[in-house]
Parts: C-alpha cells; sequence; structure tokens
C-alpha cells in the first residue's frame, strides 16, 4: 500500500497522473511536464514535496552531533538559517545531502530524501548514541514548493509580512492565509528564486492553504506541477539526485560538492578518506554534457564514451532541456576530462557527439 500525503485529494481533482515514488503516491503531472516546467521559468510553479523527510534534533549536544554526521561546519549555523550538506560514510560515500535549519540554538530540523528516511534515520541515531534527542516528524510535516519569478508577488497576496526580505538560505516563521507557524524557506530545488512552506498537519489545513495559494497566484500564472518538471527543472539547473548523481559509492569531491566540505571544523565522519582522496586527487568527476544534435535524448543509465569511442562513464541523469530544447546530461567521466572536450554517448547501440560543458546548464541571470 503506497503512502499518500495530505494533498493527495487535491492531485487526485485536479486528474494528476500519479506514480509511486519513494512509496508515495505522487503526481508526475498534471496535464504537460514542458507546460509546468515553462511555467515555473517564466511564472510560477506549486510542488507537492511532503514526501519529503523531517528529523528534529534537540539538546545542548546536538549541534555537536551534527558536526561529526555533516561535513559542512554546522557551529556558523545562527537561528533562521538553513545549510545545504551531505552525510558521509567513513569511505567518503555519501549517505545522503540534505538540509539543516536552526530552529533555536539547541534544536536542528534534517530535511532528507524520501528514498532515505529509514536509512537515514537509523543512521543519525547510530552517529547520535544518546547525545541528543532525536525523532522523526516526517509524517507530521506537509511540504508545499513554490518556485518562480513571480513567486514573492504570489506569497505577498496572503500575508502581511515580507517573504521577499528572506535571503537565500534564510527562513522565518510566518502567518500565510489564516494560517500561524508556517515556516517558510528562501530553498528550492528548480533553479528559480522560490520559497517552500513547512506545515503541521496537526494544525494546518495544507489542501486550504494550497487552493490559498493556487487563487493568489491566478494573475501571474500559477502552474500545480509534478516530479517530472521537478526533475527537469533541477537537471537544467545542474542539481544531483540522490540515487542517481551521488550515492554512497560517490564522494562530495567527486560529485561536484568538495566546496561543502569544511576541512578546518575539526573531525567529521569520513574526513580521513576525504582528505586521502583530495591528496591523491579523484579519478572522476560528474561532469555536464550538452547533445550536438537537437533531437538526441540521454537518459540514465547510457554509455558515454571518450574520443575514441572507448567506454568511458555513465549517464547518472539526463533528459530534454525545455529551455535549451536539446538534450542534456550529467555522468562521471575521468577527472583530466575538461569543458569543451567531445564525448559521444551511446543511444539505442549508435554513439552521438556531445560536449563537456560547464554546469549549470541553465542560470538565470536576474
Amino acid at each position: 500500500m503506497m503512502k499518500r500525503t495530505a494533498l493527495f485529494e487535491i492531485h487526485r481533482s485536479l486528474n494528476a497522473k500519479l506514480v509511486d515514488f519513494s512509496g508515495f503516491e505522487m503526481p508526475v503531472q498534471y496535464k504537460s511536464i514542458r507546460d509546468e516546467h515553462l511555467a515555473v521559468r517564466h511564472h510560477a510553479g506549486l510542488f507537492d514535496v511532503s514526501h519529503m523527510g523531517e528529523v528534529l534534533l534537540k539538546g545542548e549536544r546536538s549541534r555537536e552531533v551534527l558536526q561529526e554526521l555533516t561535513v559542512n561546519d554546522v557551529w556558523s549555523l545562527k537561528p533562521g538559517k538553513a545549510q545545504y550538506t551531505v552525510m558521509c560514510r567513513e569511505h567518503g560515500g555519501i549517505v545522503d545531502d540534505l538540509l539543516i535549519y536552526c530552529l533555536s540554538e539547541m534544536e536542528f530540523m534534517l530535511v532528507i530524501n524520501a528514498s532515505n528516511i529509514e536509512k537515514d534515520f537509523n543512521w543519525i541515531l547510530e552517529v547520535n548514541d544518546g547525545r541528543a534527542e532525536i525523532s522523526n516528524i516526517s509524517d507530521e510535516i506537509a511540504l508545499i514548493a513554490l518556485q518562480g519569478p513571480r513567486s514573492t508577488e504570489i506569497l505577498s497576496k496572503i500575508t502581511d509580512d515580507k517573504p521577499g526580505d528572506i535571503p537565500a538560505f534564510e527562513f522565518r516563521s510566518m502567518q500565510i492565509s489564516e494560517y500561524e507557524n508556517v515556516l517558510v524557506s528562501a530553498t528550492g530545488y528548480t533553479g528559480e528564486k522560490g520559497y517552500e512552506l513547512y506545515c503541521n498537519i496537526r494544525h494546518i489545513n495544507v489542501c486550504n492553504l494550497w487552493e490559498n495559494i493556487m487563487a493568489a497566484g491566478e494573475e501571474f500564472g500559477i502552474t500545480p506541477c509534478g516530479l517530472g518538471a521537478r526533475d527537469t527543472l533541477r537537471l537544467e539547473a545542474g542539481l544531483a539526485l540522490y540515487g542517481n548523481d551521488i550515492t554512497e559509492e560517490t564522494t562530495p569531491l567527486e560529485g561536484r560538492l568538495g566546496w561543502l566540505v569544511k576541512w578546518d571544523k575539526g573531525d567529521f565522519i569520513g574526513k580521513e578518506s576525504l582528505l586521502k582522496q583530495k591528496k591523491e586527487g579523484v579519478k572522476r568527476k560528474l561532469f555536464g554534457l550538452e547533445m550536438e544534435e537537437k533531437k538526441r535524448i540521454p537518459r540514465a543509465g547510457y554509455p558515454i564514451l571518450n574520443s575514441k569511442k572507448e567506454e568511458a562513464g555513465t549517464v547518472t541523469s539526463g533528459g530534454l532541456s525545455v529551455i535549451l530544447n536539446k538534450g542534456i546530461a550529467m555522468g562521471y567521466l575521468p577527472a583530466d576530462m575538461k569543458v569543451g572536450d567531445e564525448v559521444f554517448i551511446c543511444i539505442r547501440d549508435k554513439a552521438f557527439p556531445c560536449k563537456i560543458v560547464k554546469l549549470p546548464f541553465y542560470n538565470r541571470k536576474s
């Protein structure tokens, strides 16, 4: 039996195409992935991402636990700020990528991937070893993502607060519509300006809140968006997907996440292995690829060949860039390769040329 989010009846009423995603019955699209993608790029889109997991850490030693658990510097986090980071195993492989929200000096909320909730929670408990109070609150939290250049105007119509004043990777508790204590975060997974709204379903009618946001956004071209557009948007923005682009078999240094690792913060799990890899140099890295023929669409699992047409790697994420109107992909290749190099992707046993390009594929200029 698949799980359903608090917004399931909304999706059904909109005739969404529903699929099994990490054990949740989720909307992959409503009408068209392309139209939903363009709505987010040009106007605004509203996503149900309530399948994501949330874990609370409380207590005087909670920051100490997180400092050991993750590669970024948790001591730099102040209340009202969020931090992107990863958890690693001792060998440097990535357990998960996540956001840490500093709710107070001694209380933190971790937002983790839906497919990893049980694995992550058990890993956190193991590392914690009784030092902090830990609880899995995933079933209590609904998460709505309002993304796109008109998102601030839309949200401002249903609050007396000022969401536009929230800097990137910060959050505030706000009254949105008639609902108090909505955690509004200036974060997202689309490459656009936007917000993620965390709602406790015991106190907030999230279906009503969704409808109020949609009504406020009607004049701005808001569109309900499914996981299909979420994936095409994040790929254009060059954002990694756990399970595809980063896994326990990849390290932050290989996966273009080395900037997260704060070497001078003290000990953390995986540091010794990562230092060794840094010293010796990585043998492979995650690269961006653009097809030279517009009609060729790469998909995850397709082989990547070097200039001599020898197998050199595998596509980890791929698809059609709606904005560029060409196939794009990410995949691991030998670390000595560089932007501008020509390689090939095998599509149905034929090799088609593509170039290594700088990520992200798409970046909003203003």
